[in-house]
């Protein structure tokens, strides 16, 4: 008798869930379809101290070959003198 009474209430549980995914994918679909997309907001790091959009670069890399990567690293680690171009380091 349990077992019957375990195979009703667990049916009448999936037919609930499954009613509750069909009603979401309904409403889901009418959203989509009035068109209504929220403006995007951009990141606040991208914004000014006023909240406009900034329009300047916010990182600008200078590409250097790996010979010259290399006596940096070595300057930097080995050795106690700074880099000979100004480069602000730390020695160790």
């Amino acid at each position: 008798m349990l077992h019957l009474l375990y195979i009703v209430t667990f049916t009448g549980l999936a037919v609930l869930a499954v009613g509750n995914l069909i009603r979401s994918l309904v409403t889901l679909g009418m959203e989509s379809r009035r068109g209504s997309r929220p403006r995007p907001v951009p990141h606040p790091e991208l914004l000014n101290a006023a909240g406009e959009p900034i329009q300047e670069p916010l990182l600008v890399v200078r590409a250097i070959d790996l010979e010259e990567t290399r006596r940096r690293l070595d300057a930097l680690y080995h050795d106690d003198s700074p880099p000979e171009d100004g480069a602000v380091g730390t020695s160790l």
